[in-house]
């Protein structure tokens, strides 16, 4: 690979930056999925933390992020291994690993509404959300199943059947194109835009009501962490829509860099929005002394 050449050949990229990517998944897998066990563990095993919908929300979001690092793994390594895997397996496994990944802001964006219902609205709320949460998340996941099928359909009418059971070595990426981009930054806009409102309510209704005194600074600490969080997730996001694939060493290392600051607060969520919970951290507690 000739790294000063302006004709670089975009597949040696792809293939080092795969290597790189599916190392880093590995490691945000391992560290994910642990903890995830853990809380679900946790969560499974007492009657009354199953039936509330912020563990149900919080479980949800932790399986996401834990299959997204898993299919990561495997997509990132069918290329850099060269697996010569069929076309249509490559999208497959692309379409659900961006299905899940779209679902970690889909469910952080219901779990920050629904810490605003339960703070602002706590008697009209729970009756209301208890009611429909099966059928929002069904919804949800509806949505989202949908809307990439369609995009995989319109982006995809070019291979005849026969291109689309070659073997792609590199395991090319369909959703390039400029409907995609674009519905993606519509998704995530509409999804930022829930979750920053929430937050603000519940810091104004906290204001309001004193909640966000000396004796409860705690609260503004995690709101700012959440916020701190959701732009470490945001912002590669958005740089990795805009950028797209560009040959060259400052393309391959800021794509690095910024894949990495995404994979840390892969990481990071199940411990800030998991075991960060007070009544997680106590059941954790007893759960690891009986165990031992």
């Amino acid at each position: 690979m000739n790294l000063s050449s302006e004709r670089c050949n975009i597949s040696d990229w792809l293939r080092l930056e795969a290597t790189v990517k599916a190392s880093v998944y590995v490691v945000a897998f391992s560290f994910a999925t642990f903890i995830t066990v853990i809380i679900i563990a946790i969560v499974s095993q007492n009657l009354k933390l199953r039936k509330e919908t912020r563990y149900i929300l919080l479980c949800h979001h932790l399986l996401c992020i834990s299959s997204y690092c898993g299919l990561g793994i495997v997509f990132q390594g069918m290329r850099a291994l060269l697996a010569n895997s069929p076309l249509l397996i490559c999208w497959v496994v692309f379409g659900a690993q961006l299905s899940v990944g779209e679902g970690i802001l889909f469910t952080l964006a219901l779990m920050a509404l629904n810490t605003y219902l339960a703070i602002c609205w706590p008697l009209r709320s729970l009756s209301l959300v208890n009611s429909v949460k099966y059928r929002i998340l069904a919804g949800t996941w509806t949505t989202i199943i949908l809307k990439n099928v369609c995009l995989f359909v319109i982006e995809g009418t070019n291979p005849t059947p026969v291109a689309v059971l070659k073997s792609e070595p590199l395991c090319p990426v369909i959703l390039n194109g400029t409907p995609a981009r674009v519905t993606g930054m519509v998704f995530l806009f509409l999804l930022l835009s829930v979750i920053l409102i929430s937050y603000s309510l519940i810091y104004q209704e906290g204001k309001r009501a004193g909640h966000f005194n000396r004796s409860n600074i705690k609260a503004r600490k995690t709101v700012f962490i959440h916020l701190v969080q959701m732009g470490l997730h945001v912002v590669p996001t958005l740089v990795f829509i805009g950028l797209g694939k560009t040959c060259g060493v400052f393309f391959f290392a800021l794509n690095l860099v910024l894949f990495s600051v995404f994979a840390f607060a892969q990481c990071f969520n199940p411990l800030i929005y998991g075991l960060q919970n007070r009544e997680l951290q106590s059941r954790l507690h007893h759960w690891m002394c009986c165990e031992l």
